[in-house]
Formats: C-alpha cells, sequence, structure tokens
C-alpha cells in the first residue's frame, strides 16, 4: 500500500481535462443560480423611494471595487504552489497575517467613514448615512471572502465553493426583501442583504479551509520580501481588471442625475452577468496552471478556456439583445426601459473583450510571466484620466461611458494576447516559491 504521506491532496484531481469540465461546469451552474437569486435583489427597485435605488447601485460598484480579486487569485496562487511545494505551514503563517491585518485596514476605513460622513453622503448624493454605514458593514465581509475563497480555489474544492456561492445569493434576496419590505429601509436595507449574503457566503468557505488557519495549527514563518516580489504583479494584474470591471458606475455618478444612474445602474447589473456567466471557467483554470507550473508539467487548458469563453460570451451577448428587453420591462419601473435597453449594446460590447482578456490574465499570472503587467497599469491609468475628461466633454452622453470602457478593454486584451502568443516566452514559467 503507497505512503499516505506522499499522497496527492484529495481536492485535486489529476485527470485535468475530465476533472476541468466536471468543475467547471458545476461553478457556471452556481453562478447561474446565485445569478438569479441576486437579480431577485433588483425587483425591489419597483418599492424603492426615488433616487435610492441609484444609490444602491453606487454603493455596491464601491464594494466591488475593493481588491477582492487581486486578494483571491494572490492565495489561489499560493494555497495551489503551497500543495504542490508541501509548503503548507508557512501558507497558515500567511492566512493569519493577512487576516489580521484586513481586520485593522477595515477599522480605518470604518473610521474615515466617521469623520468623512458628511462629505461623503453629499458628494454621492446619498439620502442619508444609514446606506454609508452598511456599506462599511459590507466591505468587511467582503475582504474577508476572498481570502478563503483563494484558499478553497486553490485547493481545488470547488463543490464547497459552488454552494457558498448559492447560499450566499439565496439569503442575500430573502435579507434583502425582509429588510425593504418590512422594514421599509431602502437602499440601506438592501446593503445589508449583500452584507448578509456575503456574509453567509464567507462562513462557508471559512468553514471548509478552517484546518489552514485554526490556532492549533503550527505554521512556519515566510520571506515577506520574496512573497512580495511574487504577489505585487498578481495584485497589480488583476487589480487593473477590477477597476475596469467596477468603476465606470462611480464615475457616472458625479455627472448624471439620478433617473439617468438608475438606467445605468440597471443596464451595468444586465451586463456584468456575461462576466459573472464566464468567470467561473478561468477560476477553475488558474489553480490547476499554478500546480502544473509548480510540477514542470504540461498543460493545454488555455486553448480550451479562451474558446469556450469566446462562445459563451456571444451567446451571452446574442440572448441579452433578444431576452434583454423583456428582462428590464419585467424587473424595473416603465421610466427606465427606453434608456436601459440602449445602453445595453454598448455595455454587453464592452464586457466581451474584459471577459477574454481576464482569461489571458489568469494564465499569465499563473505562468509566472510578468511581463505584462506594466502595460496593463499604463491601460488602468490612462482609462482613469480618460473616462472623466470624455465625461467632462461629452455632458449628457452616457454611451460616452461605455464607448471609453469598450476601448480600453479591447486595449486589455490585444495587449495580453500579445503576451499570450506573440511575445518570446521566458524559460521557466513557474512562479518562484515564497
Amino acid at each position: 500500500m503507497p505512503s499516505e504521506t506522499n499522497a496527492a491532496p484529495p481536492t485535486i484531481d489529476h485527470k485535468q481535462h475530465a476533472a476541468f469540465f466536471r468543475q467547471s461546469g458545476w461553478m457556471m451552474m452556481s453562478s447561474i443560480i446565485a445569478g438569479f437569486m441576486s437579480l431577485g435583489v433588483h425587483f425591489l427597485n419597483k418599492i424603492l423611494p426615488p433616487g435610492e435605488y441609484s444609490n444602491f447601485g453606487v454603493l455596491v460598484m464601491v464594494v466591488a471595487c475593493l481588491p477582492t480579486m487581486p486578494l483571491q487569485m494572490v492565495f489561489a496562487q499560493q494555497t495551489a504552489s503551497a500543495l504542490a511545494e508541501n509548503r503548507e505551514r508557512r501558507l497558515i503563517g500567511m492566512i493569519r497575517w493577512t487576516w489580521f491585518w484586513t481586520f485593522v485596514i477595515w477599522i480605518i476605513v470604518a473610521v474615515l467613514a466617521m469623520i468623512f460622513e458628511k462629505q461623503i453622503v453629499s458628494g454621492w448624493k446619498l439620502s442619508s448615512s444609514a446606506p454609508l454605514y452598511a456599506t462599511v458593514f459590507a466591505i468587511l465581509v467582503s475582504m474577508w471572502l476572498p481570502l478563503f475563497a483563494g484558499v478553497m480555489q486553490g485547493r481545488q474544492d470547488f463543490f464547497w465553493y459552488g454552494w457558498a456561492t448559492i447560499a450566499g445569493g439565496v439569503l442575500r434576496v430573502a435579507a434583502a426583501a425582509a429588510a425593504v419590505i418590512v422594514f421599509h429601509s431602502g437602499a440601506s436595507g438592501m446593503l445589508w442583504g449583500a452584507t448578509i449574503g456575503v456574509g453567509m457566503a464567507s462562513f462557508i468557505v471559512v468553514w471548509r479551509t478552517r484546518d489552514f488557519w485554526i490556532w492549533g495549527q503550527r505554521s512556519e514563518p515566510f520571506d515577506s520580501k520574496a512573497l512580495f516580489k511574487q504577489i505585487m504583479p498578481l495584485i497589480l494584474a488583476f487589480g487593473v481588471c477590477q477597476f475596469l470591471f467596477t468603476t465606470d458606475t462611480m464615475y457616472a455618478q458625479a455627472f448624471f442625475q439620478t433617473n439617468e444612474m438608475k438606467s445605468y445602474v440597471a443596464a451595468g447589473t444586465l451586463s456584468r452577468a456575461l462576466l459573472w456567466l464566464v468567470l467561473p471557467i478561468s477560476s477553475v483554470m488558474f489553480p490547476k496552471i499554478v500546480h502544473a507550473s509548480a510540477k514542470k508539467e504540461k498543460n493545454n487548458l488555455l486553448a480550451i478556456v479562451i474558446v469556450g469563453t469566446a462562445v459563451l460570451a456571444a451567446i451571452g451577448v446574442a440572448g441579452l439583445c433578444i431576452v434583454g428587453p423583456l428582462v428590464v420591462r419585467i424587473v424595473y419601473t416603465s421610466g427606465v426601459i427606453t434608456s436601459t435597453v440602449a445602453l445595453l449594446p454598448w455595455y454587453a460590447g464592452a464586457m466581451i473583450p474584459l471577459a477574454l482578456a481576464n482569461v489571458l490574465v489568469n494564465d499569465l499570472m499563473a505562468r509566472g510571466r510578468f511581463k505584462v503587467v506594466p502595460w496593463m497599469l499604463v491601460i488602468g491609468v490612462g482609462y482613469a484620466f480618460t473616462l472623466p475628461y470624455m465625461l467632462r466633454h461629452h455632458p449628457g452622453q452616457m454611451t460616452v461611458v461605455l464607448q471609453t470602457l469598450g476601448v480600453f478593454t479591447t486595449l486589455l486584451f490585444l495587449v495580453c494576447a500579445w503576451f499570450t502568443w506573440g511575445a518570446k516566452r521566458p524559460k521557466s514559467e513557474a512562479p518562484s516559491a515564497a
């Protein structure tokens, strides 16, 4: 009988293609179910006071703008490589260290929110400070979820990862409906619903990864400088992707009126669903490539994932153009239907290159090909300055936001494509150990 000490971790399936299709299929299914549950929250816009729904949309994007994607991908990469190289005890130390400092950072954010409460409420046109403080608590659970979800992703524990996603979506809509219908709490109630939903997902992923962080486990010190050099490219690269994915709503809030923002938030909710549809595929691919790179094994999942993402994105856009107007009429009030439907093609068009770029970024970062990162930063900074410039010079034109977003997501895809297939590959693509 083979020795158990040399056995591969039970969460890693070496029949790569069979495991990949099974796991990505389950993750897509769970994302779709959770997405429908989250869409149920938006039905509440019909009973909210004027302006509350746009407040909710903007504050949700504030939470979404947290560097959750970089944090999750860092721990997915570190977990996958730690399992491949038997560095679990150093990983335990990293988890505990990060958990402590995310809590410290949250306390600072909460204090700043209290100090600048009036300025924030006025600048974001909030009806009161209640939605702001609901957002503060949403930030806390949203900082913890990606840390432990990244560990689950790195371990390839996708079964429970999917159930955590579903449970979070169900509890989110239930809590938001209760808060708005029973307690008449408006945007703050919807945000509390989001907080409770993310909190449930966080509870599940924390419990499933308890063997990596429980205080009874002994940790080992890690080289913080080497770790910093290794994870910073991931933080910056995935940070650019998340920045392009989330910040347009916050830019638009400063330039458009409440009724216009309601249409924009509605179009964004439906169009971003395209990315949530295809993101699970690359999330399953990422730890497999990290593991294969650490073991110096061959892995050809990129071709499957990029083709699958392109096909699914095209089907999603076609479905959105056909079914989107009907969904808008069902979910939203009559006053925003026309303007929302007009924005959908532009929004969906901007999401497709971002979805494809996300796949390539996952592959590049998993293989340790970090030369693309400075170019990604140039694109992110360029977008940050170009979008407000365009809004100031084209007042009242909401499509300008999406056209600008589409240009920069396309640039991101082209740059990532060059570094994936055009640029000279390094001799060793495996990430170094922390």
